[in-house]
């Protein structure tokens, strides 16, 4: 079983199809954001959609990684985001559920795919080529986004939960911290990662 998984994770045409649904992943994503866009002051454009911007530097790993190249930087942003946002969607789904009693489909969705987008960012993580020094530009970049969220008030709004704002933005700091930390332990444990080449890459 252990063999199985670096062989499909490596497969080009498992790449290709998980590039391809990434791309669309993200661009959907943004299509998501665009209400809360149109109301958004400039200055904070690129700091609101958050999800589809984690699948965004995903998508750009992988159209390296499918050419046996590596981009340290946009890797750790991914796997950093990945956990932060695809975690925080399930958490942020869950609560609306139990406030509830149910979820719209959407809800359901949303718990499955970004529960794809924290494993597939986990999955990856013997062929990235992370140091500490991509995860503290990471690190910055994603506790600033904090900042961003509950300081500025730019975080997007669960109807359901929006009372417990104060709870739930201590909660996205912590879970932050512990993507950050995870992050450096993978990067340790894989020795700052594999660097892949195309000999890694199964070409069928």
């Amino acid at each position: 079983m252990k063999s199985i998984i670096p062989y499909i994770l490596t497969k080009r045409s498992f790449l290709l199809l998980l590039f391809v649904v990434n791309l669309f992943g993200t661009i959907y994503g943004y299509i998501w954001y665009e209400s809360q866009l149109s109301v958004t002051e400039p200055i904070f454009l690129i700091f609101v959609p958050d999800s589809p911007t984690a699948s965004m530097f995903f998508t750009i790993f992988l159209a390296f990684f499918i050419f046996g190249k590596n981009v340290p930087y946009i890797e750790a942003l991914a796997v950093i985001t990945l956990m932060k946002y695809g975690l925080w969607a399930v958490v942020m789904n869950g609560l609306t559920f139990l406030e509830y009693g149910s979820l719209p489909w959407t809800g359901y969705m949303l718990i499955i795919s970004h529960g794809a987008m924290a494993v597939q960012g986990l999955l990856y993580a013997p062929y990235y080529a992370i140091r500490l020094r991509h995860i503290i530009v990471a690190a910055v970049w994603t506790l600033h986004n904090d900042v961003i969220d509950y300081v500025f008030e730019q975080m997007p709004v669960y109807p359901a939960i929006v009372e417990h704002m104060d709870q739930i933005g201590y909660f996205t700091f912590w879970l932050s911290i512990l993507c950050i930390g995870t992050a450096y332990f993978l990067s340790e444990k894989f020795t700052g990662g594999s660097n892949p080449s195309s000999s890694l890459i199964d070409s069928k």
